[in-house]
């Protein structure tokens, strides 16, 4: 973890320097947060399938994961206001930087037909989305003891103005971008 905050705060400041020509160090984008949601639709009918899924965020990610509620009630998919039906964990600081780390050197990797991340899913303001489809490629997950396999979203949240920064930032990571 370490390195990675080494390696921050000269090289990849140094590189974003270097390409987009900043006048002052404050101005370098940097990474502010990581959100990792998991959606559990199947909640509505079960609570403890929503307590496995938090107990997988919870060993994925190292922090315990908030409930997320149903924000308006939907009749056709028998969900009303205020009932639990997902769970995420934002990462801030020596956790995101761990996390991060072990996304992009052991997860990733571990994906079938691996290819690359999208790099077009940004959302116009510096943000990335990347979706997940198994929680399986994580090394901290027990492959017995799961009883469904779900998927996850990761969202990257940067101080970049452009999606271009924030590209260039999250490529300074190591983030592996198809071609």
């Amino acid at each position: 973890m370490n390195r990675l905050k080494t390696i921050y705060s000269e090289e990849i400041v140094d590189a974003m320097i270097k390409k987009f020509g900043y006048k002052n160090i404050m101005e370098v984008p940097k990474l502010d947060k990581i959100v990792v949601n998991m959606g559990v639709g199947e909640a509505k009918e079960n609570a403890k399938i929503l307590e496995s899924a938090a107990r997988d965020l919870e060993i994925i990610t190292g922090q315990k994961p908030i409930l997320t509620k149903a924000k308006k009630s939907i009749a056709n998919f028998k969900i009303r206001e205020g009932m639990p039906i997902g769970c995420k964990v934002t990462l801030r600081g020596e956790k995101m930087y761990d996390f991060l780390d072990r996304l992009v050197n052991l997860a990733l990797p571990r994906v079938r037909d691996f290819r690359g991340v999208n790099p077009n899913a940004f959302d116009g303001r510096g943000n990335y989305s990347l979706g997940i489809k198994e929680q399986l490629i994580f090394p901290e997950i027990e492959y017995d003891k799961v009883d469904k396999v779900r998927g996850m979203d990761v969202i990257f949240v940067t101080t970049a103005k452009t999606d271009e920064e924030a590209r260039e930032l999250l490529r300074l990571f190591n983030m592996p971008f198809a071609k």
